[in-house]
């Protein structure tokens, strides 16, 4: 079991940066692939960033050229970093954990709100 804590959200003007984390604890959360996704108001959730337990990483054309995916395995901790953020961009954003070897993200955090104003 891997329980996942996000933090960082908050709201910031258009064209700022913002940087989510997510700290993961519970079973070696090093083993685990890790995924942002996000959800805005009204809309489905959709993936924006993956990276595996050995580093690779998938951007989705949600924030691609955006944002940064990156983990500290020491930390047991996975952060977003965004840029030129837009208020299209405000949503939910979720932290989101699979086994290795799986493809289902079966950990969920409970998100943190990012909201961009104009």
């Amino acid at each position: 079991q891997v329980q996942l804590v996000e933090s960082g959200g908050g709201l910031v003007q258009a064209g700022g940066s913002l940087r989510v984390s997510c700290e993961a604890s519970g079973r070696t959360s090093s083993s685990y692939g890790m995924a942002w996704y996000r959800q805005a108001p009204g809309k489905e959730r959709e993936l924006v960033a993956a990276i595996s337990s050995g580093g690779s990483i998938y951007y989705a054309d949600s924030l691609k050229g955006r944002c940064t995916i990156s983990r500290d395995n020491a930390k047991n901790t996975v952060y977003l970093q965004m840029n030129s953020l837009n208020p299209e961009d405000t949503a939910v954003y979720y932290c989101a954990a699979r086994r290795a070897g799986t493809i289902k993200y079966d950990y969920w955090g409970q998100g943190t709100q990012v909201t961009v104003s104009s």
